[in-house]
C-alpha cells in the first residue's frame, strides 16, 4: 500500500469515527436536554429549547457530524460510508440503554445485531476507494 493510500485510509477511519460519535452523542444531548413532558406545542417553544445547554451541545455536535460527513463523502464511496457509519445506530442504542435507562427489547437487539453484521460485511470487504470527480464541461454558449 502506498503512503498516499495509507494516509487516505487513516483519514477515512478518523472521519468515520468523528461522524459516528458526533451523530450518536449529538442525538443523546438533544434527548437529554428536551423536557419529558409534551409541553412544547409551538415552533417558538422549540426555538427556545435551542438555548438549553444540553440541546445547544447536541446541535453543535450534529453540525460537526454533518460537516464531517460531507468531508468524508467527498473522498470515500457512498456505498462504503453509509453502511460503515450505520454503526452509529448500535452506539445510539447502547447510549440509550446505559445513559438514559431505556428498555431495549429483544427485537431491537436482533436488529442491532443485523446492523453490526452488515457493517462487518461492508467494512471488511473491499477498501474504501476514491475516484477523481469528473465534472462535465459547461455548455458552450449558443452560436448565432
Amino acid at each position: 500500500m502506498s503512503s498516499e493510500a495509507a494516509r487516505l485510509r487513516l483519514k477515512t477511519w478518523i472521519f468515520t469515527a468523528i461522524v459516528v460519535l458526533s451523530n450518536a452523542f449529538g442525538d443523546f444531548f438533544l434527548k437529554r436536554g428536551m423536557p419529558e413532558s409534551a409541553s412544547l406545542v409551538s415552533p417558538l417553544d422549540y426555538i427556545g429549547m435551542l438555548f438549553h445547554p444540553w440541546v445547544t451541545l447536541g446541535v453543535a455536535l450534529l453540525v460537526l457530524w454533518q460537516m464531517s460527513r460531507m468531508a468524508l463523502l467527498s473522498w470515500a464511496d457512498l456505498s462504503y460510508v453509509l453502511p460503515v457509519t450505520s454503526i452509529g445506530y448500535v452506539l445510539v442504542a447502547l447510549i440509550g440503554k446505559v445513559l438514559l435507562n431505556e428498555n431495549i427489547s429483544g427485537h431491537r437487539w436482533a436488529g442491532i445485531l443485523l446492523i453490526m453484521a452488515g457493517v462487518a460485511l461492508v467494512s471488511f470487504g473491499t477498501a474504501p476507494s476514491t475516484h477523481a470527480h469528473s465534472h462535465p464541461a459547461p455548455p458552450k454558449a449558443a452560436q448565432s
